[in-house]
């Protein structure tokens, strides 16, 4: 991954959408002094089925700022849109192209758009959604006549990586910073209660089985990996 960059912006659907693997890279990166800012679409307040949606807003928001804690992410800030039902349209395209006017990143961090994370693990709308709005929002973002009102154009976006894409072409070594990785995971405690068990029984596990296997593929250790635009 290309390491000469000061600022990401990372744009994910939910809470806890970059705890899954990318948080361990962002701590490294914060940790080189590097300035990382999670923007959300929703408060996944459709996420949690024995809570009220008001109520698992709040608790989301607060288990994500935990996580950000975790790995050094000091701005936080959430866009509203519906959990569970995102569109993908000029208004989402609009409030991530805004977004990124106003942090002005060099790399922008989304969340796999593609149909599946592998074989045989569907993917889900919201996000589908949110990381194909990502990478056009990008392109809206440079030029001055698309959402002109909306902030002055900024060309600086270098990279688009995705996170937990099928196609990975880079990987970030993360044995420095893994058990951050899985504190920042770790803060999502009511909502992994809420999943019932399965892989998340034991999340430190689930994350170290997956860092291993990319490790392994990237020669060696424990290792994150991400699709890669140069754009």
């Amino acid at each position: 991954m290309p390491e000469d960059w000061g600022r990401a912006l990372a744009v994910v659907a939910h809470p806890d959408d970059m705890e899954y693997g990318a948080s361990s890279a962002v701590a490294g990166w914060t940790d080189a002094g590097k300035d990382v800012v999670y923007l959300l679409v929703t408060r996944g307040e459709a996420g949690i089925d024995g809570m009220e949606p008001a109520e698992a807003a709040a608790l989301r928001g607060d288990e994500q700022r935990a996580a950000c804690d975790a790995v050094g992410v000091r701005t936080l800030e959430f866009l509203d849109h519906p959990d569970g039902t995102v569109e993908y349209g000029l208004a989402l395209r609009r409030d991530i192209a805004t977004a990124i006017r106003r942090h002005r990143p060099d790399l922008v961090i989304t969340l796999n758009h593609r149909e599946t994370f592998g074989p045989g693990a569907l993917n889900m709308a919201d996000h589908r959604v949110v990381g194909q709005a990502t990478i056009d929002a990008v392109r809206d973002a440079a030029n001055r006549w698309v959402f002109s009102d909306a902030g002055e154009a900024w060309h600086g976006v270098r990279w688009v990586a995705v996170s937990g894409s099928p196609q990975p072409t880079h990987a970030v070594d993360i044995a420095d910073t893994f058990d951050r990785g899985v504190e920042s995971l770790l803060a999502h405690r009511v909502y992994l209660e809420g999943l019932g068990g399965g892989p998340m029984a034991d999340p430190a596990a689930f994350l170290r089985s997956m860092a291993t296997g990319t490790g392994e593929r990237a020669g060696g250790g424990l290792a994150t990996a991400f699709e890669l635009f140069p754009m």
